[in-house]
């Protein structure tokens, strides 16, 4: 956890540095425009759904002490990603210029359209060093070493940093482009000394193609391989349509989203990494009352979290960007366009953070595929909206690219709702009650933290914003647990009792 606070601040320092070089100029949305292949190019090959066939696979061998076999399929693994990644991205910087004109900036100008190919040509070095990473980290994981992985996100944000620090002012856009490929290198090596020191290591020169194991990774990531490819291509569906959109359109969704999901990783996917063991054993044991039991707590936990982050994003998201990102190149207007696709981003923070929880109970029933079909349809709905809700956007005078967000949120709203319904339909109950009375607790503090944080933004009107958006960060969490301590909620009482005495 404390890894993850630590990559959401370096990633936060990286984007405030970005937008105070670029603002929301085109060359960042060209720079966006191509880093969205090099995501998908990852992810489809050696991202999550890799990973997470990998490591169970892995760890089989080595519970066995069967240590040759597990490096058999650790060193196929390792040299098969390569392999592809490395040809996939030399083919791809090859035919550059054709997959920005055609898929992901058919509505860029030609020049920015001949910008965004260079970039990308840059920019495909880093899938193949990011492939023997992420077994890496599977590797590390597997033989319990959690803290050099966990560091690794945070040595990607760095690269990017020293990249717009150093080499930006001299090479301007292509300096960024740079400091990515320097930061993938360093999210490696990072790693590599802990694999170095792990005494059955043993790499070998094959591609395991007739490795049972290598078979069996390959049946067990395809339901997420599913679905990871039909969120990346989401991602490119936004990203082509956001190129058609007014200058800067691109830069603010991304950077809005990359606001609205530090609260959703700090809350749901800290919680939901520490709730699935819990989810897992109960489910091993047979103990489905007791799993019962625990998701609804778990879930009570994040609405308890979630719900006023979402409020108070709302509520304040003129004057935390503006407190983030506005200087140098990010002016006013560059904050009037990241805080309209704030405020729709975070209309779906609940709904991110609950299908964190469900889908991770869906895991512990050893059921990837349902958590899957309902994610593609949802998906599947998100870019349906995403056509629709730009043009409505228009229609009444209000800048498209926040319908893109507005769809993302609602099409997740509605994946929460069919997940939700289906577990419940699976464990034969949810324990509704308790979850809807803690809902209900959590909506009244939100409402009084949100009146007043309404009457403190009138009255803060002109004011600095560090004293309106700080200030308004601080008091809402203070006004939220007041109310919430006030109504002598369960969870606020067992949160305070775990405080030293001396603090309280």
């Amino acid at each position: 956890m404390a890894a993850f606070v630590l990559s959401n601040l370096t990633g936060l320092l990286r984007q405030i540095l970005i937008l105070r070089a670029f603002g929301t100029e085109n060359v960042l949305d060209a720079f966006n425009a191509a880093s969205t292949y090099t995501d998908l190019l990852f992810s489809l090959i050696a991202g999550g759904a890799l990973a997470s066939a990998f490591v169970p696979t892995f760890t089989a061998f080595l519970a066995k002490d069967d240590h040759k076999n597990a490096w058999q399929l650790a060193s196929a693994l390792i040299n098969l990603v390569l392999l592809i990644l490395t040809l996939t991205s030399l083919i791809s910087a090859f035919f550059s210029r054709q997959l920005v004109e055609l898929i992901l900036a058919p509505k860029f100008s030609l020049p920015q359209q001949d910008l965004t190919a260079s970039i990308l040509r840059i920019l495909l070095i880093a899938p193949s060093i990011f492939g023997v990473s992420g077994l890496l980290m599977g590797i590390l994981k597997a033989h319990q070493v959690f803290l050099w992985p966990a560091l690794a996100p945070s040595m990607y944000w760095l690269g990017m940093i020293l990249g717009v620090l150093f080499l930006t002012p001299r090479m301007g856009i292509f300096g960024l482009a740079w400091g990515a490929v320097l930061g993938a290198a360093m999210h490696l090596l990072v790693q590599w000394p802990a694999v170095l020191r792990l005494t059955s290591r043993h790499y070998s020169l094959t591609l395991g193609l007739r490795f049972p194991a290598v078979r069996r990774v390959g049946i067990l990531m395809a339901p997420r391989l599913l679905g990871v490819a039909i969120v990346q291509i989401n991602f490119v569906d936004n990203t082509i349509l956001a190129t058609g959109q007014p200058e800067g359109s691109l830069t603010a969704l991304k950077s809005a989203w990359a606001v609205m999901t530090m609260p959703q990783v700090v809350i749901a996917q800290a919680i939901a990494i520490a709730a699935l063991p819990t989810f897992s054993a109960q489910v091993a044991r047979g103990e489905m009352s007791a799993m019962r039991h625990s998701l609804a707590s778990t879930l009570r936990g994040v609405i308890f979290l979630s719900l006023p982050a979402s409020i108070g994003l709302i509520l304040l998201r003129n004057p935390v960007i503006s407190l983030l990102f506005e200087r140098g190149k990010f002016d006013m207007q560059s904050s009037q366009l990241v805080a309209w696709a704030l405020l729709w981003y975070s209309a779906g923070l609940l709904g991110h953070s609950i299908v964190e929880i469900v889908s991770r109970a869906f895991y512990a029933l050893q059921d990837t595929k349902t958590p899957v079909l309902i994610g593609a349809v949802a998906m599947s709905l998100n870019v349906l909206l995403s056509l629709i809700f730009p043009h409505l956007f228009v229609r009444l005078g209000w800048m498209p690219h926040g319908g893109l967000a507005l769809a993302n949120s609602l099409a997740t709203t509605l994946e929460m709702a069919a997940l939700l319904w289906l577990m419940r339909q699976r464990l034969n109950g949810l324990d509704s009650k308790h979850i809807l009375s803690g809902s209900a607790y959590a909506l009244l503090g939100t409402l009084v933290m949100s009146i007043l944080l309404g009457v403190w933004l009138g009255w803060t009107s002109g004011l600095n914003v560090w004293i309106r958006g700080g200030g308004g960060v601080i008091l809402g969490g203070v006004l939220y647990a007041a109310a919430i301590l006030a109504m002598g909620v369960p969870e606020a009482r067992e949160l305070l009792s775990l405080l030293p005495k001396s603090s309280r």
